[in-house]
């Protein structure tokens, strides 16, 4: 059995037991249960179920285990003959969570 969940702005292809690195979820801390509800497919032993856009009742459940920070990233914009340059890091952020339960 297995899953598409929209979270983030991204989608995921998921199954459970699965560790899922994606976006932060503002107000979840680390060791708290998480629910994704916008389930855009699900399989299971070859019934195909396909929302529109979103599956009714379908829900994904997960344990937050990890949230940090990526690797620093660079920004560097420059105009020849100019002058100009400016010069920016980011480091955007993330969680991982473990996928317990998808729920039909």
């Amino acid at each position: 059995m297995y899953a598409v969940i929209e979270t983030g702005g991204k989608q995921y292809r998921i199954e459970e037991g699965m560790l899922l690195e994606h976006e932060l979820i503002s107000g979840a801390e680390v060791g708290t249960q998480v629910e994704f509800d916008r389930v855009l497919l699900v399989v299971n032993d070859g019934d195909v179920r396909v929302g529109a856009p979103y599956l009714e009742g379908a829900r994904v459940r997960g344990e937050v285990r990890e949230q940090g920070l990526d690797d620093k990233v660079i920004v560097f914009k420059y105009k020849r003959k100019k002058g100009y340059r400016r010069k920016q890091g980011h480091r955007q952020g993330y969680m991982r969570t473990h996928i317990t339960a998808i729920e039909v």
